[in-house]
């Protein structure tokens, strides 16, 4: 039976949500329940680094030279996201979950040229397909793609976010889900003016214009994506009691 039949859902865990080592053990037990809650289900998970790691690595970096090489930063900031996707796969291991990671050259995201936009991205799928065939939970590190000579190329701070969003459109996914620390969008900036309302939908549109105001959930590039692919996207928390707000063409759309 191939993955696309098996109705795959992709689910981003941004480092916010990532923060120390207890945090990596309550996203294991939050994908445990889901996969107990829809067993047909299998789960394309996108892992960040640990919150602050990768500017914990670039100064690092920054501490040997003072202008490192791009192509060098990038391979030394994909190590945050590798050891992210072993920790999950470790706690997952031990719930007793068939669960397994992959390594950037095994995502199949590929990059056709060092800038941004989502239109210089493709995805070679095949061997994530082949792995969803055999694991209910499939791991695999966000933020980075790869050139066609194997060069590990980073996506821009959010990154994880596009990452989500092409896999989940080559992989015709049921639902994307971006896992942050905050229930979704609001009114307001809820830290500021705590009777702000959670938005239950909003449009791409109005998503992408807050983002160039400063409320960034979600990267731009990655809602770009998406409203030009029309996949729905679904921000959320790790609660199980709170639904996010999804983000769609049509603001009074849902899942």
């Amino acid at each position: 039976m191939e993955a696309r039949s098996r109705h795959v859902v992709v689910i981003k865990l941004g480092g916010s949500v990532l923060v120390d080592d207890q945090s990596y053990r309550q996203a294991a037990k939050f994908l445990v329940r889901r996969l107990h809650r829809c067993s047909s289900e299998r789960f394309v998970v996108v892992v960040s680094a640990r919150k602050g790691l990768t500017d914990e690595l670039e100064r690092l970096a920054r501490g040997i030279t003072g202008n490192p090489n791009p192509r060098s930063l990038d391979l030394l900031w994909s190590t945050g996201e590798i050891r992210s996707v072993a920790l999950l796969t470790l706690h997952l291991e031990e719930l007793g979950v068939p669960a397994v990671g992959l390594n950037v050259h095994e995502t199949g995201l590929r990059s056709n040229g060092p800038s941004q936009p989502a239109s210089r991205f493709e995805v070679l799928s095949r061997q994530l397909q082949r792995t969803l065939e055999n694991h209910s939970i499939v791991l695999v590190p966000g933020f980075f793609a790869t050139l066609i000579d194997g060069t590990i190329v980073s996506l821009g701070r959010g990154g994880s976010d596009l990452s989500a969003v092409l896999l989940a459109c080559e992989l015709e996914a049921l639902r994307c889900e971006l896992v942050k620390d905050v229930p979704g969008y609001f009114t307001e900036n809820p830290d500021f003016a705590p009777a702000a309302d959670r938005l239950s939908s909003i449009s791409y549109e109005l998503a992408i214009e807050m983002a160039q105001s400063g409320c960034e959930l979600v990267q731009p590039v990655a809602l770009e994506a998406a409203r030009q692919r029309s996949l729905r996207l679904l921000v959320r928390c790790l609660g199980d009691d709170v639904p996010g707000t999804v983000v769609s063409m049509d603001a009074n759309e849902g899942l």
